[in-house]
This record gives C-alpha cells, structure tokens and sequence, in this order.
C-alpha cells in the first residue's frame, strides 16, 4: 500500500464563500477517510472537492492525492490518468512526481518510474529518497554506473546514513563484490537489525566462504523471522557447503514450503 497523506491549507483571515466551504469539508472528509483506509470514500470526497471548485489552487495536489488513493483501489489506469493531469499542471512539482513515480514503481514500470526520478533530482540534487530509490532502480535497470553515481552522491549528502549504506550495499551486492558489501551491511545490522538485512549478509558471508559468520547471520535472521524462506534457502546452501547433505535436503524443503505459503 502506497502511503499518503492530504495537506490541508489553511488561509488565515480569508472570508470564505459556500463553494469554498463545500471545498474544504470535502478534503476535511477525504483526510478522515485516508487516516482509516477507507480509500472509496477518499476517492469520493476528493472528486466532489474537485467538482465543487475546479479552479481553486491547490486541485493539484487533490489530483496527486487521487492518484493515490486510485491506486490503492486497484485502479491503475486512472491512478496515473490522475497523477499525468497533476503533473501537466505543475510540471516542476517534485511532490506530484514522486506521487507518480511511487505508483510507477509499484506498477512495475521501472523505465517510466527511472524518468520520473530523474527529473525529482533535476529539480533537486541533494533529494536523499530520491537518490536511493533512483539507485535501486538503476541496478534493476542495469546502469550500474549511474547507480555508482547515485552512491556517491548520497555519500556526499547523506555520510553514514541509513539509505547510503543500504545503496551500497546493494550496488556491491549487484557487482559481486562482497567483500565491499559486507561494511555497508554490518553498518545497516548495528543500526537497525532485521531477518532481510541478516540475510543479504549471510549471502557475502556463503560467496567468500566465511561459513562460520554466514551461519551466525542466518541464526539471528531466523531468530527475528522464523518463517522466512529465503534464510532457509541459504542454510541450505550452507549446509551443503559443510557436507551436511540431510540437513540441506530439509531445509531447501523447508524453503519451497514457505515461498509455497508466500512467506
């Protein structure tokens, strides 16, 4: 579910008329309705704020905010349709991109969702979400250079920051070069463990042979997650590694059972 959140102006000393008081109950309705996920009467109130004053200026971000909430509903082709119409009328407005994008990224168009990055950090270099995202996307694009590029950027902006170290890691992790990798993970595990994180480091551990911290990585990923495939996928591997042919045989078993049960 993408996150969302509708801003409401607040014009201090402005006589209001009955359209803009329809206006601001409409949005005052969407926002409750977005705080309990009730994304039907969101959608709802959003399109009548819009129908009750079409020319106020901030329909922009009701649109960008309708994308949202159309996504969430499942409707695609109008989350986008919402979002293009935002973008036309403010075609310099990060906030409406990132919107897009985040609902491109959701809808698997990496290509289109890579532009909409592209043109947040034209905007604004030093966008520390954006310069993560648009790293991950490169990889998964396979501009290895540009998400380099983006590394170093977010080591200039962001030093020791969650989101550098996790593109790093990442990058290193695409390259192969998990010596490199491993730094930017422990990094990442003292400031704030989790079973993914133990495991994209247990990964490096198994490719360099350092069986031993493998094993602990996957240990402590399973003590936070006991039920997550991937873990059980690379003890597998590890206890081929050690000649432990019955045990690899039942945990790769155990993995196809979880990823079965979507897990």
């Amino acid at each position: 579910m993408l996150s969302l959140f509708v801003a409401l102006p607040a014009w201090a000393d402005k006589e209001e008329s009955p359209k803009d008081d329809d206006y601001f109950e409409y949005m005052g309705k969407a926002d409750e309705a977005i705080a309990s996920g009730d994304w039907e009467e969101a959608e709802r109130c959003l399109l009548s704020a819009i129908m009750s004053d079409p020319t106020n200026p901030t329909r922009v971000m009701v649109l960008s905010n309708l994308g949202l909430v159309q996504y969430n509903l499942g409707r695609d082709s109008l989350a986008l349709n919402s979002l293009n119409e935002a973008h036309r009328m403010a075609p310099r407005s990060a906030k409406v991109l990132t919107n897009r994008a985040e609902v491109l990224v959701a809808m698997g168009k990496d290509e289109e969702a890579y532009a909409d990055y592209d043109k947040i950090l034209s905007i604004d270099s030093t966008r520390v979400d954006a310069l993560y995202i648009h790293s991950l996307l490169g990889l998964r694009l396979g501009r290895f250079e540009d998400a380099l590029a983006d590394c170093r950027k977010l080591e200039e902006v962001a030093p020791d920051s969650y989101d550098m170290h996790l593109a790093y890691g990442s990058y290193y992790t695409a390259m192969k070069d998990w010596q490199l990798a491993v730094p930017h993970y422990t990094a990442l595990i003292a400031s704030d463990p989790s079973a993914s994180l133990y495991c994209a480091r247990a990964v490096c551990y198994l490719m360099l042979d350092r069986l031993n911290e493998a094993s602990y990585d996957i240990s402590s990923g399973l003590e936070l997650d006991p039920e997550n495939s991937e873990l059980y996928f690379y003890r597998a591997h590890l206890n081929k590694k050690r000649f432990m042919t019955e045990d690899a045989r039942a945990d790769m078993n155990r993995s196809l059972e979880l990823r079965a049960a979507g897990k």
